[in-house]
């Protein structure tokens, strides 16, 4: 991997271990028999505890009343709650877990996506459950390979509108802290792949998540840089096939849990400038991206300020940008996500709700045309 900016023991397959999970039930590891369920107590009402910023949900409640209505109830009462938020396991195709899809399955979770979009390949699996929970993540060590990732599932809806193919160039504008880059390349074999961040501390975090996930010689075939995502346009003309500006946001489900007080008033003064920001990296992605190229934008926040409203005024200045429509993605996914009404056929909004309990999550699709 190229960066241009300048111990506890990992469970083997033939060792048992036991999945110690929030929620009621665990699992145990006991290869080569298979998987083995066990129930345990529930754990602490204080562990699942979390207190919720009052300054923050003032303004949201001012903001979202408005802008989402009756819905914004429910929302609330999801995202105020984290002990009924649901966590997707995405399965490495480099280090297949067999075992644990097993067991997956015997739990109850399901695949979602597959047959349900044209568009998604046999390589991604993804697992859901119906119910709240979470399984422990698993630490990073170096030279082996995670055998998966938890996610919020609507986190892949981005990924997934972006259709890569294989030997396509592709850019992650935004990419820390990594989980779109390894979802893209549970996707498809891109033939270039250029993974950038600005941010110092979260540039380190999105190569050790490249290298827990990726194959080495894979890994080192990926460019990973450090630029401000706004001059990365000027820097690289229309070379890339796909782009995702998976932009930085309001990110309401972490904002809501801020644990001061002062730094979230802060925030939330500051949030009116971050429009400003993502209209700028939209600019940039739209140099960067060839003619006849796609680009996703995403966020995961409610904000119309930071979602619909930027995509708005791309497509209001840019003359050679083309909304593409993907309502039917929402159709095929309803089963799975809630959706909110966005008046774009470009865009889409994944509303936490009672049972599917994923997002925030904003996607918009976008192509360049040919002639301006």
């Amino acid at each position: 991997m190229r960066a241009d900016s300048g111990g506890t023991r990992k469970p083997r397959c033939f060792v048992s271990w036991i999945f110690r999970c929030r929620a009621a039930w665990s699992w145990r590891l006991a290869c080569p028999s298979g998987m083995v369920l066990t129930r345990l107590t529930a754990a602490p009402e204080r562990r699942l505890a979390r207190r919720v910023c009052g300054v923050v949900l003032d303004h949201f409640d001012a903001q979202y009343s408005s802008e989402l209505g009756d819905a914004w109830a429910a929302v609330r009462d999801v995202l105020t709650s984290p002990c009924c938020w649901q966590y997707a396991v995405l399965l490495n195709r480099f280090n297949y877990p067999f075992n644990l899809e097993e067991a997956l399955r015997l739990r109850g979770y399901r695949t979602v996506f597959q047959g349900s979009l044209p568009h998604c390949p046999k390589s991604m699996k993804c697992y859901l459950s119906a119910t709240a929970g979470r399984m422990p993540s698993e630490r990073h060590q170096v030279g082996n390979l995670k055998k998966y990732y938890l996610l919020n599932a609507a986190s892949l809806l981005p990924v997934l509108a972006l259709e890569l193919r294989d030997g396509e160039k592709v850019l992650d504008l935004c990419a820390a802290p990594g989980g779109k880059s390894i979802a893209l390349l549970q996707c498809a074999d891109p033939g270039y792949l250029h993974c950038n961040e600005y941010d110092h501390l979260r540039l380190k975090w999105l190569m050790q998540t490249l290298e827990s996930f990726i194959p080495q010689p894979l890994v080192n075939g990926i460019k990973v840089s450090q630029s401000d995502g706004r001059d990365v346009g000027d820097a690289q003309p229309e070379t890339f096939d796909k782009v995702l500006v998976d932009a930085p946001c309001s990110n309401d489900r972490s904002w809501l849990f801020s644990p001061d007080a002062q730094k979230a008033a802060c925030r939330i003064s500051q949030r009116r400038s971050l429009p400003v920001l993502q209209r700028g990296l939209l600019w940039s992605a739209i140099k960067a991206l060839r003619p006849g190229g796609l680009l996703v934008y995403s966020t995961c926040t409610l904000s119309r300020a930071e979602n619909q409203d930027v995509i708005n005024d791309v497509l209001n200045t840019h003359s050679n940008v083309i909304a593409v429509d993907i309502t039917e993605m929402a159709r095929t996914c309803s089963q799975d996500f809630s959706f909110a009404p966005t008046g774009q056929e470009c865009g889409l909004l994944v509303i936490p709700d009672k049972g599917r309990a994923w997002g925030p999550m904003y996607v918009a699709k976008l192509k360049k045309s040919w002639t301006a």
